[in-house]
């Protein structure tokens, strides 16, 4: 089982900043690649961006070069970070963060997530 808890989420104006952090917790071993997820009000949950377990990383064209991925590796938890820079609007949703590939299993238990708001 791999638990996961993310924070760092809150209110903020258009342009402006925050962090988001996630600690993946218990089966450890298993988590290889890491995405954070978000989802909007009535909309699917959609993947933004993605770090390999050596560090490379992938995004959304929605948040290319703003978004930044990265990651920890310690030896109990797996810290994985979204630095979030000149948000929009359109980036409020609550997100989340996974293993990508334990990701696509029915059923499988997410986080609480933690909700980001961008006021315009």
């Amino acid at each position: 089982q791999v638990q996961l808890v993310e924070s760092g989420g809150g209110l903020v104006q258009s342009g402006g900043s925050l962090r988001l952090s996630c600690a993946a917790s218990g089966s450890i071993f298993s988590i290889k690649d890491m995405g954070w997820y978000r989802q909007a009000p009535g909309k699917q949950r959609e993947l933004v961006a993605t770090v390999s377990s050596g560090g490379s990383t992938n995004y959304a064209d929605s948040v290319k070069g703003r978004f930044t991925i990265s990651r920890d590796n310690a030896k109990n938890t797996v810290m994985v970070y979204l630095q979030m820079n000149s948000l929009k609007p359109e980036d409020t949703a609550v997100y989340y963060c996974n293993d990508i590939v334990r990701a696509l299993i029915r059923g499988v238990s997410w986080g609480q997530g933690t909700q980001v708001t961008v006021s315009s």
